[in-house]
């Protein structure tokens, strides 16, 4: 579910997401509901409410909303993840609580940085205070499965700094990590800024000392890397987004969502007006819709199954792309040329990445998007 409000746009992000003053936020809420009630299925198994910034709602709206959501779905008694995306400027202990009751159970903060500089960099709208307030005011509500979101390799980061934050976040305890390297994304200001020269980008050499860092800390701590950007005690992965990364079907509901069911992908419209008047006048909000073949689903299954530490299972993946029995595979061929190079390993009938190719795996992961061309 995508909700499309922030506080403030951040400057590094290119999702869809606008600042919430003087939008027509119940009215945005209404039509979302109306695409659920249209496309969502009985007894979801796992629901994400992204943004946007979902926290940033008041308690009347996320009553009608999730209550609306239920309704529909079901997912109180279905789901066995519920999460959401929150800033630590819109979470307090009443604001947890209320997640709770109303079905949510696992929440995300958005940490970003230890820096209350760089915080204003980015166009954030909290300090780092803020963000501890917010975690311990979501532990003090009853949550027990907390993740922490934060950005590395940003502008004037050193090693040390980042090994201090690391301390401080990890000894918060939280069940789950997320450290993003910073991307200067088209039609951001940070990409406009960096070809300005007004912002400097981290060196490849930084880059990965920190990727290490944050991988060597975190196994430290207790949390396993079961994905190249994700770090999570036993039970406590991200059951939705590891979804994503097998190339499971999934359905988006609001602005920009995409969905992809079978060979079909398509994506909505990403305008606030135009949704909403999408959804009133022709009853769907799609704005693209496209037929994936077999052999692009197989190169993306493998693009995506490989950030995963547990790999890909070949078999699998051609199931998962509906390969038909004598189909040539270009897959098994792109994988036996990269383990040649040492960037893949076989164990136990799957095919992961080798610690030499953990940092490479965008490289790796484009060589296997090749199967589509």
């Amino acid at each position: 579910m995508h909700l499309p409000f922030c506080a403030a746009k951040c400057h590094y992000c290119d999702f869809f997401s606008v600042a919430s003053a003087g939008q027509d936020i119940d009215g945005m809420l209404a039509a979302i509901l109306d695409e659920a009630r249209r496309l969502a299925p009985r007894d979801p198994r796992t629901v994400f409410l992204g943004g946007g910034t979902p926290s940033l709602l008041s308690a009347d709206q996320l009553r009608l909303f999730l209550d609306g959501l239920d309704q529909i779905t079901g997912f109180r008694a279905s789901a066995e993840e519920v999460s959401a995306e929150c800033n630590p400027e819109s979470l307090d202990r009443s604001k947890a609580q209320l997640l709770l009751e109303l079905g949510v159970r696992r929440l995300s903060i958005g940490f970003q940085t230890l820096s209350d500089s760089m915080l204003a960099e980015f166009g954030r709208v909290h300090s780092v205070d803020d963000s501890f307030r917010a975690f311990d005011a979501a532990r003090a509500a009853g949550v027990r499965d907390l993740n922490i979101d934060l950005i590395y390799a940003y502008p004037g980061q050193t090693a040390e700094q980042w090994e201090r934050d690391l301390g401080r976040v990890l000894a918060l305890g939280s069940e789950h990590l997320s450290a993003y390297n910073l991307t200067f994304e088209e039609e951001t200001p940070f990409k406009r800024w960096l070809d300005q020269g007004r912002l400097d980008r981290a060196g490849e050499e930084l880059e990965l000392e920190l990727f290490e860092a944050v991988r060597r800390r975190a196994l430290a701590a207790g949390l396993e890397a079961y994905e190249i950007s994700n770090y999570a005690r036993p039970g406590h992965r991200c059951m939705h987004n590891v979804n994503y990364w097998r190339n499971g079907p999934y359905l988006g509901i609001g602005p920009s969502a995409v969905s992809r069911v079978g060979p079909v992908r398509r994506g909505n419209v990403k305008g606030i007006s135009g949704y909403t008047r999408q959804m009133r006048d022709r009853g769907h909000a799609v704005h693209w819709e496209e037929r994936l073949d077999a052999p692009a689903r197989l190169g993306e299954t493998w693009w995506l199954g490989l950030r995963l530490a547990e790999g890909v299972d070949p078999q699998r993946a051609r199931q998962t792309a509906n390969f038909e029995d004598g189909m040539a595979d270009p897959a098994t061929e792109i994988a036996e040329r990269l383990e040649a190079q040492g960037l893949l390993f076989k164990h136990n009938g799957r095919v992961a990445l080798t610690p030499r190719g953990v940092p490479l795996a965008d490289h790796v992961g484009r060589e296997f998007l090749a199967c589509s061309r």
